[in-house]
């Protein structure tokens, strides 16, 4: 049973990723170093610093890119903000009567005015910032609160925390809001990967807070498939809309999603297209259903039945992503079959092309 909880901050809780790449890459700048993309950063940024610094700025003091990379961020602080379903989870959290901490490498001045700002300092009873090895804090923290490892789930977005969390003896989740790729968390072995903290308090919900269920995944794998729709989306030029999203392992795919129950697939693709774009569709085309069994490009295990479609924008083109998709672009179907694709846009791409 689940009764405390230890949060990472930055990636976890607030969106800080756009404030933190800009002052990263003014201290390279103000160094004389190259400035790094943002697809080089979220690969190779980790935990402790150092050891991000010594790849990206060797022979640079620590003590100096900290004062610079902090003398830029202050001027950033306002572009930080909740990350979707957090305060929902705290309020959770909270009307279960769980204890909550954080545990972050955030500076202590920035940690304090982001948690005022988002009005989250009031569901945390303790917070350990500009802790630089966690791993190093945790069995401190764990003992100077009392809790019980077996009772404490530690949430976080990176690597680090997941080591956090085993070298505690505590339970592990991890969030894909954050800085590290799916691929990376994969590879540092969570008890569980969660798309957002909304589906993390779904599971607890369900689960009675029991962790060993959570963990496993009961109830899942013996759930029947799941039915999507999705749809190859085309503008006037016939370019059509690519979307990358962290659940499907940063591979780049069509927009889409379940079907709600009394709802038909083509109402539920005009409504998932709306949430996730901003799009409005019109001359709908069925094409071709896929099976997608247990895929490992997919973040969790899960059977999905895919209904895929075509059709064309419907009125302005003017897309703005939630938060489910990283990025987006418009191109041709000759051109999108060159990127990353996860498998089944990639059949879906190939079929269409054949069509007359």
């Amino acid at each position: 049973m689940i009764r405390n909880i230890i949060f990472d901050w930055s990636g976890t809780l607030v969106d800080d990723l756009p404030a933190v790449f800009a002052a990263t890459n003014s201290v390279f700048v103000q160094h004389g170093l190259p400035a790094i993309s943002l697809e080089t950063f979220r690969a190779e940024f980790c935990l402790p610093f150092k050891n991000f610094y010594d790849r990206f700025a060797p022979g640079v003091p620590l003590a100096e890119l900290e004062r610079t990379f902090h003398g830029h961020f202050r001027g950033l602080q306002k572009e930080v903000v909740e990350l979707p379903h957090a305060r929902e989870f705290l309020a959770f959290c909270r009307g279960e009567k769980m204890r909550m901490f954080v545990l972050s490498t955030v500076h202590p001045d920035h940690f304090v005015l982001q948690a005022a700002g988002t009005g989250f300092d009031k569901y945390i009873e303790r917070a350990y910032a500009g802790v630089w090895d966690k791993r190093a804090k945790i069995l401190e923290l764990l003992k100077e609160n009392n809790l019980a490892a077996a009772e404490t789930l530690f949430i976080g977005d990176m690597q680090h925390d997941i080591e956090t969390a085993k070298h505690g003896g505590v339970h592990s989740c991890a969030v894909l809001t954050g800085y590290n790729r799916l691929e990376q968390l994969r590879a540092s072995q969570p008890d569980r990967i969660v798309e957002h903290l909304g589906e993390l308090r779904d599971l607890l919900e369900r689960n009675g807070l029991d962790w060993g269920k959570c963990r496993d995944g009961e109830g899942e794998r013996s759930a029947p498939p799941i039915c999507t729709v999705g749809a190859l989306i085309y503008n006037a030029d016939q370019e059509v809309l690519m979307i990358r999203t962290q659940k499907w392992s940063n591979l780049w795919g069509i927009p889409g999603g379940k079907i709600k129950s009394g709802e038909t697939s083509v109402a539920a693709l005009r409504r998932e297209v709306r949430e996730e774009t901003d799009l409005n569709i019109d001359q709908i085309a069925f094409v071709m259903a896929q099976d997608c069994i247990f895929s490992k490009e997919f973040y969790r295990r899960a059977h999905f039945v895919l209904l895929n479609y075509t059709c064309r924008v419907l009125g302005e083109v003017n897309v703005r992503l939630n938060e489910e998709a990283q990025e987006f672009q418009w191109t041709t179907p000759t051109l999108a079959l060159q990127l990353p694709l996860n498998r089944p846009t990639r059949t879906l791409l190939e079929r269409v092309s054949t069509l007359p």
